[in-house]
């Protein structure tokens, strides 16, 4: 399904950037693992990706520096040849009530998970263009929609991923670039790993379960495949029903 692609996704070393890395290995893509400090588990992704026969690279790279994030992509680019795919799912969490929140949460939670990825679909998209092909899939959040306590700052930059998505979606459409966002509810990753069946927050999932990363990595797969090349600015969750 995407044999012969290269992908970058950022937010690659674990959780759903992990998850995605490695189904776009299994399905024959070339993938740039894009990771913030931990090297040593990038570099295991990485060889779980090789193992299914493509190439994998590591590259560190904070995405909220605009400069850093152009570099990156360029050295991609040098030992790649191209990029075909680009997955913005890094995102970091500083929860707190708004009452009592910093402005340094804030801010950070937004350069990461908004302004990273407009930064790195800056850089790319230079190189979509010049294809006059490419597929964008930004990682968002039911938090993103719905809203939730006690994450002003995450639902805000997950909510602005949405309209990113939208305004990209539209600019780059006539040059045969497709973004689209998935919005994921809750995912079994370490996070959620100690979650038994009675949580009080999988009561209010309809489904009655907490969702898989494969799930989110399988989207993400169609996304980014050519099977989807006439679905450009879509929100889809992937939530059991949570946002219903």
């Amino acid at each position: 399904m995407l044999k012969g692609k290269k992908a970058v996704i950022t937010g690659a070393s674990r959780g759903i950037g992990r998850a995605i890395a490695l189904k776009f290995a299994e399905y024959g893509a070339d993938v740039a693992i894009i990771y913030a400090g931990n090297e040593e588990a990038a570099q295991e992704v990485c060889k779980e990706a090789q193992a299914k026969g493509v190439d994998a690279k590591a590259f560190q790279c904070n995405v909220a520096d605009f400069e850093e994030a152009k570099q990156t992509v360029a050295k991609i680019k040098e030992q790649f040849g191209t990029v075909d795919i680009l997955v913005n799912n890094a995102g970091i969490t500083r929860d707190g009530l708004i009452a009592m929140m910093k402005e340094s949460d804030f801010d950070a939670v937004l350069d990461t998970n908004l302004k990273g990825a407009f930064n790195m679909i800056r850089h790319c998209t230079p190189i979509f263009m010049k294809n006059r092909k490419g597929k964008i899939v930004n990682m968002s959040s039911i938090s993103g929609i719905m809203g939730n306590a006690g994450q002003a700052n995450y639902s805000a930059s997950k909510a602005g991923l949405i309209g990113l998505t939208k305004s990209v979606a539209r600019e780059l459409a006539a040059r045969n670039v497709c973004c689209n966002a998935i919005a994921p509810g809750m995912i079994r990753t370490d996070m959620t790993a100690d979650f038994s069946s009675d949580h009080p927050m999988i009561a209010s999932i309809p489904m009655g379960r907490i969702g898989e990363v494969e799930d989110v990595a399988e989207l993400a797969a169609f996304l980014a495949a050519d099977i989807s090349n006439y679905i450009t600015g879509e929100v889809i969750r992937v939530d059991g029903g949570m946002a219903i």
